[in-house]
């Protein structure tokens, strides 16, 4: 734990050292740097438009393959805003994934296989603005994500019977910072409500707590490549500790974007994963406007999707679990019925 804290802290001073160093950080340019600086918001016309123009409500569709305590999921999702100053947007998030079963006998939660079909759902109110000069987005997120999740066999070669469907919840928040190279996105996933449950005769499993920094940057304006830590904690401290996150993700034409995912850390080891979304404008496909200005990256982030909206499971062996008592927290002792979550106290 002592060394996860000297991490995070090592990692927050790396990103305050980037942040004061940008040379067009969180300040307004200077004449002379506007002057020197090619495709800067003054050069391109941006300053004199609307930004009506370019925030526009997107729907389309969205999957991704299993991940690190995530699932093999394809849905749809939309980003409506509804209140646009001059400089700002107020805006709804949301997105509804069916939640497939794991491929190849291989658990994105460990031991315990998911099965489908399940519904998600994830939703985010956020506002995000535009500095004096347009140089940098900057933004603030929160909502609320829900996970049904069906069980299956186990992938370890033990028998385990009487699987069970259980349903988790989080909360969820977030911070954005964005120019046109650089981007930086803080957040925190929070479970709510019972958030350990018996997933079947030999595995419990648990939502996790996730904290995470990610820092990234623009090779080309299509193509972004980023590195992030996060902290987990949850599932009765089985899955307690830091992480590494790397991505790489390629806009392949207007509205349509890949990216790869690996992530490290000591509960799910090494694991990949793939997505694949494709975003239309409700006045037509792909951008808002073929204007050259509403392409600065800074522009376009106005209206991107939120990120990091899964809920993320593990889950543990029985002789791990205990008495799986969890005393002042408002859990009590194990449930006798597999069929209940953890926290179940039974009639009264």
């Amino acid at each position: 734990m002592q060394q996860s804290i000297r991490l995070s802290l090592s990692l927050a001073g790396t990103t305050a050292l980037a942040l004061a160093s940008l040379p067009f950080g969180l300040r307004p340019a200077t004449a002379q740097e506007a002057k020197t600086t090619q495709g800067t918001a003054a050069d391109l016309g941006v300053m004199s438009n609307s930004l009506k123009d370019a925030i526009q409500p997107n729907f389309g569709f969205q999957g991704a393959l299993q991940g690190a305590g995530t699932p093999n999921q394809a849905g749809i999702g939309g980003f409506l805003p509804f209140a646009i100053g001059d400089n700002s947007v107020f805006f709804l998030d949301a997105q509804a994934n069916a939640n497939f079963a794991d491929y190849n006998n291989y658990s994105s939660i460990i031991n315990t296989t998911v099965a489908g079909s399940t519904i998600s759902t994830s939703s985010r109110l956020g506002y995000r603005f535009l500095n004096s000069d347009r140089s940098w987005m900057f933004g603030v997120n929160a909502g609320y994500d829900s996970r049904p999740m069906a069980t299956g066999a186990a992938d370890t070669g033990v028998n385990a019977s009487n699987s069970n469907t259980v349903f988790y919840q989080q909360v969820a928040a977030g911070l954005e910072a964005i120019s046109n190279t650089w981007n930086f996105n803080a957040y925190a996933l929070i479970p709510v409500g019972t958030n350990e449950y018996r997933l079947n005769s030999n595995y419990f499993g648990g939502s996790l707590d996730t904290y995470g920094l990610d820092v990234g940057y623009a090779i080309t304006p299509d193509f972004k490549a980023s590195v992030g830590y996060y902290y987990q904690q949850g599932d009765l401290g089985t899955a307690d500790g830091s992480g590494v996150l790397g991505r790489l993700s390629y806009n392949i034409s207007n509205g349509l974007t890949a990216g790869v995912n690996l992530s490290y850390d000591q509960a799910f080891q090494s694991r990949v994963s793939a997505d694949l979304k494709y975003r239309f404008v409700s006045n037509g496909y792909g951008a808002p406007s073929a204007k050259k200005e509403w392409k600065l990256p800074v522009i376009q982030a106005l209206t991107e999707n939120v990120k990091h909206r899964d809920v993320r499971v593990h889950d543990l062996g029985n002789s791990t679990c205990g008495g799986c008592g969890f005393g002042e927290t408002g859990v009590g002792r194990l449930a006798p019925d597999p069929e209940q979550p953890i926290g179940y106290q039974g009639a009264t």
